[in-house]
C-alpha cells in the first residue's frame, strides 16, 4: 500500500513540476547583449538544452559561453556568424560604430574554441564571419544525435 501511495505522490509532484523545454534557435540574426545574456542564463538555470537549427548570429553566439557545452548542439541546418559589437545603428544615424568595449565583453564570454577559430581567421571585424555545419562547427559545438 505505501508503495503504492508513493508512486501516486511522485506522478502527482512530476505532473506539476515545471517542464523543461528546449530552446531550437532556427533564424536568429542577434540582438542586444544584455538581452541574450538573460535568456541564456535563464536556460542555464533550468538546465535546458539549445539546438542549433539553423542560423545564430551575433549576439546569439552568446549561447556558447554560458550555456553549458554539453547543453548545446548543432544539426546540419546550423550556421554561425560573428562579428564585431557595435552601436544600436538607431542611435548612430544607421552608420555601425563599433564598440571596443562590447567587443571585448564579446570575447570574454566566448569559449577558447570560439577564440581559436577567431584567431585562426583574421579575428572579429565590422563585418559577418560565418562557420556553416562541419569540422570548424564541430570543433566548436558538437553535432545534435539523430533524433533532432
Amino acid at each position: 500500500m505505501r508503495g503504492r501511495i508513493l508512486f501516486a505522490l511522485a506522478v502527482l509532484l512530476g505532473a506539476v513540476a515545471p517542464a523543461h523545454a528546449d530552446l531550437r534557435i532556427t533564424r536568429d540574426h542577434g540582438g542586444y547583449v544584455e538581452e541574450y545574456k538573460a535568456r541564456y542564463e535563464r536556460i542555464r538555470e533550468r538546465g535546458e538544452r539549445v539546438i542549433i537549427d539553423g542560423i545564430c548570429n551575433s549576439a546569439c553566439t552568446l549561447v556558447f559561453g554560458i550555456v553549458p557545452n554539453a547543453k548545446i548542439c548543432a544539426t546540419p541546418r546550423a550556421s554561425i556568424g560573428l562579428h564585431q559589437a557595435y552601436y544600436d545603428k538607431a542611435f548612430t544615424f544607421g552608420i555601425k560604430v563599433t564598440s571596443a568595449e562590447g567587443t571585448s565583453e564579446l570575447m570574454s564570454y566566448y569559449p577558447q574554441p570560439v577564440k581559436d577559430w577567431l584567431a585562426e581567421n583574421g579575428g572579429l571585424t565590422i563585418d559577418m564571419k560565418k562557420i556553416k555545419n562541419g569540422p570548424d562547427l564541430w570543433k566548436i559545438v558538437d553535432p545534435c544525435p539523430d533524433e533532432f
